[in-house]
């Protein structure tokens, strides 16, 4: 079997290897490391969570050279999550020879990021904030010999082509170029056609990508005391770092502050909370300084944290594909995870489509409890996330709902009917009230008359909800 060491990586970065845990390479990294320290040009196909940052990564820190005080390389991103996901990876790679790796994107001070261009090496940036400093002469690319475009079919998907192209004719022509994508549309094609040189294509099937280091296991609870049963299975995991995936924003917040009430480090990941908030919560959870995590599935997308040793479905997910996703945030690159399932009882049938789509059932948790790792495929989710216009104000209209607080009704209640009925993800329903007789929500425009279709006529605790659009 091959291991780090084969593929012609100095002991510097060997040992910076060790000391993040890596023991040995993923089919994109065995195969892209070599021609890429050899200096060419590659095409990789494969998914996120494949170790794609460390196949491109490693060689760019064989490549640079700290003495030289300028950007040597530049990985363009499609999305700030990202960017500060690939930072940090290129920072714990680099960090044995004194490489300094700079973030820059969209939401955070532009004068900072300015400040650090001037010591910096390698830049991580996303489209449209790379071309704003390039724009300010902030940002000189004349010196780079090393360019990766990651995830190019997603900056596709949201209209930063053009502006990807624009950056590329500002870097050296005899640059090494390194382009990453789920999948190769034709305009990704004609991408790589004109600006990568002969280069070795390298593709990772999506149905190699199956999640077998992870133990899965089911605890059914009612809904009114998962709160305690939670709390009670991680003292009893005690994980070095979990998980905790729901179904809705206002269920993230509630329970964030139920386990910090009980003396647990957590923290929330949602998609309501400002730029700043993610990026410091997801800074701290990928450092390793944060233990819990609870999240929604959209905005825990794309989280790619070797160091997850748990994942806990606090709600049932939405489909079996949902939860190959979910339980693939844990062991990865080759480590060992364990997956926990709250089921309501009235969750049967969900739990069943569950077992029939990864063809083996699931375990009844308890406390020490061994099982076998049963190999599930995780089907790639690229292009399932909500289309959001470039400058992220997507349209939403608002709607009313029959039904309110004094029918019993709440937030959650509200949500979950949606996202259950309409299937959209918990992050595309805002801006909720709940009053006394009726309520008020927000929801993406281009969903809106298939929501009204599909949850008017829903009865919740009683009360039959009737949807309309509000008068404006």
């Amino acid at each position: 079997m091959t291991n780090f060491a084969d593929l012609g990586l100095s002991e510097t970065t060997l040992q910076a290897l060790r000391d993040v845990g890596y023991e040995k390479p993923s089919p994109i990294q065995e195969q892209a490391i070599p021609p890429l320290l050899e200096g060419r040009d590659v095409i990789g196909q494969a998914q996120t969570g494949t170790g794609k940052t460390a196949a491109f990564g490693l060689p760019m820190v064989e490549q640079v050279d700290p003495a030289v005080s300028e950007i040597q390389a530049l990985v363009l991103t499609p999305t700030r999550e990202l960017c500060i996901q690939v930072t940090q990876a290129l920072r714990s790679y680099g960090k044995p020879k004194g490489i300094d790796v700079v973030a820059v994107f969209g939401g955070a001070p532009i004068r900072t990021q300015q400040t650090q261009l001037r010591s910096g090496h390698v830049v991580v940036g996303t489209v449209g904030r790379v071309l704003d400093l390039i724009s300010r002469n902030s940002l000189v690319l004349h010196d780079t010999r090393y360019v990766v475009l990651d995830e190019a079919d997603e900056m596709l998907d949201l209209g930063f082509l053009e502006d990807v192209e624009r950056i590329l004719k500002l870097t050296p022509n005899g640059r090494q170029t390194a382009l990453f994508s789920a999948t190769m549309p034709p305009p990704i094609r004609k991408l790589a056609d004109r600006y990568l040189y002969d280069p070795e294509l390298i593709k990772v099937e999506a149905e190699t990508l199956t999640i077998d280091t992870v133990e899965q296991f089911q605890l059914e609870v009612k809904q009114a005391d998962k709160p305690a049963k939670l709390v009670e299975v991680l003292k009893a995991e005690r994980p070095d770092q979990a998980i905790v995936f729901v179904r809705t924003k206002v269920r993230c917040d509630q329970l964030n502050r139920t386990l910090g009430d009980k003396g647990l480090n957590v923290k929330a990941l949602h998609g309501d909370m400002s730029q700043g908030a993610r990026d410091g919560v997801m800074l701290a959870f990928k450092g390793g300084r944060l233990p819990i995590l609870v999240a929604t599935d959209v905005a825990a997308r794309g989280l790619d944290i070797s160091t997850v040793t748990h994942v806990v479905n606090y709600d049932v997910p939405t489909s079996p594909d949902v939860y190959a996703h979910r339980i693939g945030r844990t062991g990865r690159m080759g480590k060992k995870g364990r997956a926990i399932t709250f089921a309501e009882p009235r969750q049967s049938k969900e739990m069943e489509a569950i077992e029939k789509h990864i063809g083996t059932s699931i375990a009844p948790w308890t406390p020490d409890a061994r099982v076998e790792p049963a190999p599930v495929r995780e089907r790639p989710r690229r292009h399932t996330k909500p289309r959001v216009s470039r400058n992220g104000d997507e349209p939403y209209v608002t709607l009313l709902s029959r039904g309110g607080a004094a029918d019993g009704l709440d937030v959650s209640d509200l949500v979950h009917v949606v996202t259950e009925k309409a299937k959209l993800d918990g992050e595309a329903v805002r801006d909720v009230q709940m009053l006394q007789r009726f309520a008020i929500l927000s929801v993406p425009a281009d969903q809106a008359e298939r929501v009204v279709a599909e949850v008017s006529g829903t009865t919740v605790k009683g009360t039959r909800l009737e949807l309309e659009p509000a008068r404006t």
